[in-house]
C-alpha cells in the first residue's frame, strides 16, 4: 500500500513511519521540521520504501506531492500540538491545524485519494465532560484554541466525506507518551519529568497535582492508525486511550520510581487552557478496529526512561 504521512518526523509520526516501512508499505513522509527531527527517521531513511519532503502542510507543494505519489491513504498527523502556544497565538494554531487540514483534504479530493485518517485530540475536544471516561457521543466543549481547531478539523473531514465521498476517520488520541517525545520546552509531561529526573534536575507540577490525563503508549497509538488503513474506521470518530485517568502527582511518582530518583516536585500555579480531568472510553475502537491498549503505564514509563537515558543530542 502507498501511504502518505504528514508530521512524519514528529514523535508519533516517526513511530508510525517505522511501523509502516517494517510492514512493507511504500511511505512518503512530509514535515516542515519546526518541531519534528530528521533523527527520528534515521532507520526509515535507509529504506528504499521511504521518501521524505520538507515543507509546511499549508503549502501548495502538498498538491504536487499527492498528485505524483498517488497514495492509497493519507495519515494526517502534522499539527501545532501545544495547548499553551495555541492560547498565546491562536491564529498560528488555526492556520496549521485548520487550514492545514483543509489543504490536505483538498489535495486528497483533487487527486482521488481513497482514504484519510486524522489525528484528533481526545484530551481536548471534550473540554470537561459531565462524566468519565468520555464517550464519542458526548457533546464537544473544547476549552482552548487547540481543542477548537481539532474539533473543527474533524467537522471538515466529515463535510468532505458528505460533499465529495472522501472516506475518513478521526482518531481522538489520549495523552500519548513514549520514546522520541522531546523532553525540552513544551513537550508531554512524561518526557518532561523523565528528562529532568534522569539528569537530576528539579521538576515542577503545575496546579495542585490533582488534574488527571489518560496516558496511552505510542506503539498502541500506531497500532490504531495501522488498523484504519483498510477502511475499518471510515466515517467514525474513535477514542484511543486507556480509559484510566492518572493524576499529575501520581504520574510524577511513577516516573520517579522508574528513574530511581526522589519523588519531590516543586509546585507552581496552574496554566491557562488546561483541563482538570480526562479519560477516554475506547469501546468503539475496540468494536470497530479490534484495537485495545497493550502497553501498561508502568511498562511504558520504563521503556520511555530507558530511551531518555540513552538519548543523544538531537539534530534537525
Amino acid at each position: 500500500m502507498r501511504v502518505l504521512v504528514t508530521g512524519a518526523a514528529g514523535f508519533i509520526g516517526s513511530h508510525l513511519v517505522d511501523r509502516l516501512v517494517a510492514d512493507g508499505h511504500r511511505v512518503t513522509g512530509l514535515d516542515d521540521l519546526s518541531t519534528g527531527r530528521l533523527d527520528n527517521l534515521g532507520a526509515a531513511r535507509k529504506s528504499k520504501l521511504f521518501g521524505f519532503h520538507r515543507f509546511d502542510i499549508t503549502s501548495a507543494d502538498l498538491m504536487t506531492v499527492v498528485a505524483r505519489d498517488e497514495p492509497d491513504v493519507v495519515l494526517h498527523l502534522a499539527a501545532q500540538m501545544d495547548v499553551r502556544k495555541s492560547v498565546a497565538d491562536p491564529l498560528h494554531d488555526t492556520r496549521t491545524n485548520v487550514l492545514g487540514t483543509v489543504n490536505v483534504l483538498e489535495a486528497c479530493v483533487r487527486n482521488q485519494v481513497p482514504r484519510v485518517v486524522f489525528a484528533s485530540s481526545g484530551g481536548t475536544v471534550y473540554g470537561t465532560p459531565p462524566k468519565l471516561p468520555a464517550t464519542e457521543r458526548m457533546t464537544l466543549h473544547p476549552a482552548s484554541p487547540y481543542g477548537s481547531a481539532k474539533a473543527a478539523a474533524e467537522t471538515y473531514l466529515a463535510a468532505y466525506q458528505r460533499l465529495h465521498g472522501l472516506p475518513g476517520c478521526s482518531l481522538r488520541l489520549g495523552n500519548v507518551y513514549g520514546p522520541r517525545q522531546d523532553p525540552h520546552g513544551e513537550a508531554g509531561v512524561v518526557s518532561v519529568f523523565a528528562g529532568a529526573l534522569v539528569k537530576g534536575r528539579p521538576t515542577t507540577v503545575f496546579g495542585d497535582g490533582t488534574s488527571s490525563r489518560d496516558y496511552v503508549y505510542v506503539d498502541d497509538v500506531v497500532d490504531a492508525f495501522v488498523r484504519c488503513l483498510g477502511g475499518k474506521g471510515d466515517g467514525r470518530r474513535l477514542n484511543i486511550g486507556s480509559g484510566v485517568g492518572t493524576t499529575v502527582r501520581q504520574l510524577h511518582t511513577l516516573v520517579a520510581r522508574a528513574v530511581g530518583s526522589a519523588d519531590a516536585p516543586e509546585f507552581a500555579p496552574s496554566r491557562p487552557g488546561e483541563l482538570p480531568a480526562i479519560a477516554l472510553d475506547s469501546g468503539q475502537a475496540r468494536r470497530a478496529l479490534g484495537w485495545e491498549p497493550v502497553v501498561g503505564l508502568k511498562q511504558g514509563l520504563a521503556q520511555t526512561v530507558e530511551w531518555v537515558r540513552g538519548r543523544r543530542a538531537p539534530s534537525r
